[in-house]
């Protein structure tokens, strides 16, 4: 079972994240490319809060595809063109996530590869054999 910790030399998480996650076992590790807020049909969806929803759906998605859970999820990186939604942005992955916190990371980008996308979430998940 990864060990998600935060170390106590390391400044306290600003929201429902660790800093760390530690990975000793066998097992198996999904990485899943930067999803973005388009449905299976393609159609890119308008607004923060549907664009990113329909992100983490899509990332969750490959997910379930592989048998793994969101508790099985050990790192996020997300790309935001906006500042002003980190706060969106907590609520959606905190209830997306279900409560579990892996590694994060918040990063704020000048475009995406569409000038409509808001948001792209990548994902890793590891499982033990």
């Amino acid at each position: 079972m990864p060990r998600f910790f935060n170390p106590e030399s390391m400044p306290k998480p600003a929201s429902n994240y660790v800093q760390a996650v530690e990975i000793t076992a066998p097992g198996r590790r999904l990485v899943v490319s930067g999803q973005i807020g388009v449905t299976p049909e393609g159609k890119m969806l308008e607004g923060y809060a549907a664009q990113a929803e329909q992100a983490w759906r899509n990332a969750l998605s490959a997910l379930a595809a592989s048998g793994m859970s969101v508790t099985d999820v050990v790192a996020i990186r997300v790309y935001d063109v906006a500042p002003g939604n980190v706060s969106a942005y907590r609520e959606i992955r905190d209830r997306m996530l279900e409560g579990h916190a892996p590694a994060s990371t918040y990063v704020i980008v000048a475009g995406l590869a569409h000038p409509a996308l808001m948001t792209e979430i990548e994902i890793e998940a590891f499982r033990e054999s």
